[in-house]
């Protein structure tokens, strides 16, 4: 059993919680209790919150691609960099990869990852023995952490709007509908050993999959997740508005089944018309602010997507920098910026800012990786992390404060249990020294 002098229930904070966590799930809950002997005791727990948009090769190349190129500097020439990186990396280089970014993923607030797996040939791009092999690889990390794994198979095959043709640096990633078809089957296998793991599809963009074949890809879901990068560049824009005269957003709402099941990855131009349309559709916005700054993308529309009620999670994307926190602050952050107002997310006066983002997210995000209930409560998976209440940041703080000390002033975790399983302690990941250690020799090798 653990007890928490204080915990983030969905009904709001609560004191002296004792949590029972049986077969990795929440058994019961109880509130203003005392703590018993044999209880595992801590100050503060709030629920782990989900990933849902992961590269995690991308983790190996992060800092790389922080030295100016063209005059004209983006996503795009950024893309060249990220080809020239992964046509380096073998099976048990994306396994090494991975596991360091799950195990910086549990030390930072997250207990699942969407992994938008598109990685999945050899350097030639013919596919492995076993077309998953790299699918297996990214299994292996998450049961090596014990992080809990949406997977999500990409289908890529073209290299623009329209079937222009992929170029060189994506032959890692093709496939046909019917090769896609066994990559699925294969992912299915990898995480069938892992304990509460599902699988979706991800179409990986308007950009790299045809109409007729969206189509197709969509049904290999099966009921699970649907991930799709929509609108992350303003270039991608309007090249979807030269090929089919409707903004990406816009063609996805007119021409698939956009519901609950489907997130949209950034979305981050679109239209007062495309905001209110894709919050009406019941589906996710994957918001990445961190890689989205970094990239360079845009800003995302809040004001306008919270006025209509959308949904959002957050995602870390490129891997730059691993933090559930950080997303939480830059989405905040980057409204701040461009709308030059503070405090957003909330929509009633005196709520807090931390509490509003935090109470997005996680069902948003549980939502997009396929998962019935989230947060602290009877039935759903015993994800707890712990905050550190002796950080200078958190003194004389509680309730709803605790959540802005956390997100705004770096309150560090403590621990964190996944399925009821303590994989971090003292802020540290148990398998934390042997997977650097190997993370290391991996990218000294790539890099030398």
């Amino acid at each position: 059993m653990l007890w928490f002098e204080s915990a983030l229930l969905p009904g709001g904070w609560a004191r002296g919680v004792r949590v029972e966590a049986r077969d990795g799930c929440i058994a019961r809950v109880e509130t203003d209790a005392q703590p018993m002997s044999g209880d595992e005791r801590h100050a503060i727990a709030i629920p782990g919150l989900a990933n849902v948009h992961s590269h995690a090769f991308q983790r190996g190349m992060a800092g790389l691609a922080e030295t100016r190129g063209p005059a004209h500097d983006d996503f795009w020439t950024w893309r060249e960099v990220m080809y020239r990186f992964l046509d380096r990396l073998t099976p048990d280089d994306v396994e090494a990869i991975a596991a360091l970014a799950y195990v910086e993923m549990l030390e930072r607030g997250f207990t699942r990852v969407g992994e938008f797996h598109y990685l999945h040939h050899d350097a030639s791009g013919a596919p492995y023995a076993d077309i998953g092999e790299m699918a297996s690889r990214v299994a292996h990390a998450a049961q090596e952490t014990g992080i809990g794994l949406t997977l999500l198979p990409v289908f890529y095959a073209h290299g623009n709007f329209g079937g222009v043709p992929p170029n060189p640096g994506q032959r890692r990633f093709l496939s046909d509908v019917d090769s896609f078809g066994r990559l699925v089957e294969a992912g299915r296998r990898a995480i069938a050993r892992l304990p509460d793991a599902n699988l979706g599809v991800a179409p990986h963009s308007l950009r790299a999959v045809a109409p007729d074949e969206l189509a197709e890809i969509i049904s290999l879901a099966d009921g699970g997740p649907v991930h799709i990068h929509a609108a992350e560049q303003t270039k991608e824009v309007e090249d979807c508005v030269a090929w089919s005269g409707a903004r990406p957003v816009e063609w996805l709402l007119d021409h698939a089944q956009v519901g609950r099941s489907w997130c949209l990855v950034h979305a981050t131009h679109m239209t007062i018309r495309e905001t209110n349309r894709l919050a009406a559709s019941g589906a996710v916005a994957g918001l990445c602010p961190v890689t989205e700054a970094n990239l360079g993308d845009g800003v995302f529309p809040a004001e306008d997507y919270l006025a209509a009620v959308g949904r959002f999670g957050i995602g870390t994307d490129s891997n730059v920098y691993i933090s559930a926190p950080e997303e939480l602050r830059s989405l905040e952050y980057a409204q701040r910026l461009t709308r030059r107002v503070r405090n957003l997310w909330p929509r009633a006066e005196g709520r807090s800012t931390g509490r509003a983002l935090f109470d997005g997210a996680l069902p948003g995000g549980a939502q997009a990786l396929g998962q019935e209930i989230a947060g602290i409560c009877t039935g759903a998976g015993a994800d707890l992390v712990s905050l550190d209440a002796n950080d200078p940041a958190l003194a004389g703080r509680a309730s709803d404060a605790i959540l802005d000390s956390w997100i705004f002033v770096g309150a560090a975790i403590d621990c964190v249990w996944r399925r009821g399983d303590k994989l971090v302690s003292a802020g540290r990941h148990r398998a934390r020294d042997a997977v650097t250690a190997t993370y290391r020799r991996t990218i000294e090798r790539l890099l030398a």
